[in-house]
């Protein structure tokens, strides 16, 4: 490969990188700022609140709910009795823990549709990772929920050393996600391979 084809093939790459670095911004802007806008449309005190929405497409309780019911079977399995709502659950003899927009984990769950989509990669695999991730994403989230419940239950002096578990959450996903990532794009990227200069120089079998 001349030095012409090297800035060539260098040139291209910087302009798929630019082109990822921009998706990548405006898809998480959107997906983001699109689920708190969302949140406030369902919410009857958020400013945008519209009844008719909250109560026909309403993803945000409905992943509240998918959050909170596990979580609870998963509490009840090590021995407590807990009661729950819309929003909340209550341990009996443990924890009262409220679940949040903040804590539905849709920030992170934004970014990697981001990153997913913006990268160049065939859709199969832009699909699996997508939803690999995502299913991740929420299956360490109900862990959260289910493992503040029995901790605190079972450790009741120590609740005051779980106040950052939102911050630890978002690190440990980031974390896994950032790894699932990794080897997605290494399985995704294709090196090319240099075309020999003369097929003479082949080593004769």
């Amino acid at each position: 490969m001349d030095e012409i084809q090297l800035k060539a093939a260098k040139k291209q790459a910087d302009k798929k990188a630019i082109k990822f670095v921009i998706a990548l911004f405006v898809l998480y802007i959107l997906f983001s700022q699109g689920n708190i806008f969302m949140n406030s449309v369902m919410t009857p005190t958020g400013r945008f609140y519209n009844a008719s929405i909250a109560e026909h497409f309403n993803y945000i309780q409905g992943l509240k709910s998918g959050l909170i019911i596990p979580a609870v079977w998963i509490i009840k399995a090590f021995g407590f009795y807990a009661i729950y709502n819309d929003s909340d659950v209550m341990v009996v003899a443990g924890p009262y823990l409220r679940v949040n927009y903040s804590c539905l984990g849709l920030g992170v769950m934004s970014f990697l549709a981001a990153f997913v989509l913006a990268f160049p990669a065939s859709w199969k695999s832009t699909w699996k990772m997508m939803v690999i991730g995502l299913v991740s994403i929420y299956i360490l989230n109900v862990c959260r929920i289910a493992g503040l419940g029995v901790l605190l239950g079972f450790f009741q002096s120590q609740r005051q050393n779980f106040t950052y578990h939102h911050e630890i959450f978002n690190v440990i996903v980031y974390i896994c996600i950032f790894a699932m990532l990794y080897f997605w794009i290494r399985k995704n990227t294709r090196l090319p391979i240099p075309k020999a200069e003369n097929d003479n120089n082949s080593p004769i079998g």
